[in-house]
C-alpha cells in the first residue's frame, strides 16, 4: 500500500532570494516540503541545490565549503559536484557510484531562486511565474532587497488569506482597506478560473484614498475621491501577483491614460517548509517617487499564525463558505486535483524498515 503525498512535487517553488545565499558565504540551508536542502552558488554553473545530508554519515552539507563548482563536506572531506556525485574522497582513489546525494533543478529569475522538487525531465523554466517588475529597476522600485518572513502556519492558510479580499476592509481597515465600505461597495469582477489558479479584478469607484496611500500623496489630496483597481492572480503552488491602480475619480479605463495615476506592484510567494510552517518571500514596488523609501512600507502583522494554532487544536473543524470564498475555493480544488494526479501517476511506496540505521 502506498502513502499519499502532501506536497506537489512537479511544480516550481520559490526557494530563496539570491541575497540570502550570497550573505551566508554562498550557501544556505533551507527545508522545503519537509526536505532539508542546501543551496550554494557555484563558480560557473550558477546556483545548485542538493539534499542537505552527506551520504557518508549524514553530516549537514550546509556546514561545508564551496570549492569552485563543488561543495565539500567538512566532516570527512568528501567533495560533491553540482549533480550531487562525490568526485573526491581524501585518501581514497575508488569512489562507488552510490556515493551521491540528490540534486534538484533550480533557476534564478528576478532575484529569486526557484526549485523543482519533482521529476527533472518535466521541469520547464517557462512555467516559472517570473514577476517582471523585479527585474526592471529603472521602472519599478521596491525594497532594497526582496524581503523574507517565516510563518508558523500552513502555506495554504496564507494563500487563502491573500485570495480573500473580503477581509481587507476589516483586518486592514487602517492600512490597505481604508474603511469597511470596501467590503460593502466592491465585488470581484472578471474572476477567471484557470487550471493552475485564478485571476480577478476588483474596482472601488469614487472612494477616499486608503491610509497607506495617503502617506505618499500630498495632504491636499487626502479628501479627494479616487478610483482604485486591484488586478490580482494566484497560481499554484502559492504565487500571488497584484497590480494596483489609483486613478482620478471617473477615470476612463478605455482611454487608459495613466499619466495622473499611481501604480503599485505586489508579489508574494508562499513555499511550504513543513505542513505547519511556511517560507514567505515578497516585495512591494512602485513607479513614482522611486527614491522615496516610505512608499514600500506595509503591514507585516498577521492573524494567520493564530488561525494555525486553533486548527491544530481542532482537527475536526469543517469551515463554512460564502460567495466571497469562490476564488480560493477554486484554488484549493485545483491543488487537490493536481496532488491526486501525482499520487495516481507516481505512487509513493510505503517506507521500508531501515536495517542499516546509524541510530
Amino acid at each position: 500500500m502506498s502513502q499519499e503525498r502532501y506536497f506537489l512535487e512537479n511544480t516550481w517553488y520559490a526557494a530563496a532570494w539570491e541575497w540570502e545565499v550570497e550573505k551566508a558565504d554562498n550557501k544556505l540551508a533551507r527545508t522545503i516540503c519537509d526536505i532539508p536542502l542546501v543551496f550554494y552558488k557555484s563558480e560557473t554553473e550558477g546556483y545548485v541545490a542538493l539534499d542537505n545530508r552527506c551520504c557518508h554519515r549524514a553530516a549537514p552539507l550546509s556546514l561545508g565549503r564551496v570549492e569552485g563548482n563543488c561543495l565539500r563536506c567538512m566532516y570527512h572531506g568528501m567533495l560533491f559536484n553540482p549533480e550531487g556525485k562525490v568526485v573526491n574522497i581524501p585518501g581514497q582513489d575508488h569512489i562507488a557510484s552510490t556515493m551521491a546525494v540528490r540534486s534538484y533543478r533550480v533557476s534564478a529569475k528576478g532575484g529569486l531562486i526557484w526549485i523543482w522538487m519533482g521529476d527533472p525531465a518535466l521541469a520547464d523554466e517557462n512555467d516559472i511565474h517570473d514577476f517582471a517588475p523585479l527585474s526592471q529597476p529603472d521602472e519599478w522600485r521596491g525594497f532594497d532587497r526582496g524581503d523574507y518572513l517565516h510563518y508558523d502556519a500552513n502555506w495554504l492558510l496564507i494563500v487563502d488569506n491573500l485570495s480573500d479580499f473580503s477581509h481587507v476592509a476589516f483586518v486592514h481597515a487602517n492600512t490597505l482597506g481604508g474603511s469597511e465600505a470596501y467590503a460593502y461597495d466592491t465585488n470581484i469582477e472578471n474572476l477567471e478560473k484557470v487550471d493552475n489558479g485564478f485571476r480577478a479584478v476588483r474596482w472601488h469607484h469614487d472612494s477616499l484614498p486608503p491610509p497607506f496611500h495617503k502617506k505618499v500623496i500630498p495632504e491636499a489630496e487626502h479628501d479627494t475621491p479616487i478610483d482604485r483597481c486591484n488586478s490580482m492572480a494566484m497560481y499554484i503552488p502559492g504565487v500571488f501577483l497584484m497590480e494596483t491602480l489609483f486613478a482620478p475619480a471617473g477615470w476612463s479605463e478605455k482611454d487608459n491614460d495613466r499619466s495622473q495615476c499611481r501604480e503599485y506592484r505586489n508579489c508574494q510567494f508562499m513555499t511550504p517548509e513543513t505542513r505547519n510552517t511556511t517560507h514567505f518571500f515578497w516585495d512591494y514596488l512602485h513607479n513614482r517617487d522611486r527614491d522615496n523609501p516610505a512608499i514600500t512600507q506595509s503591514l507585516k502583522e498577521s492573524f494567520i499564525e493564530e488561525q494555525q494554532k486553533l486548527l491544530v487544536k481542532s482537527p475536526d473543524f469543517v469551515p463554512r463558505s460564502f460567495s466571497a470564498d469562490e476564488a480560493f475555493t477554486h484554488f484549493r480544488m485545483r491543488w487537490k486535483a493536481k496532488l491526486s494526479e501525482e499520487n495516481n501517476n507516481n505512487p509513493l511506496p510505503e517506507p521500508k524498515e531501515n536495517k542499516r540505521r546509524i541510530l
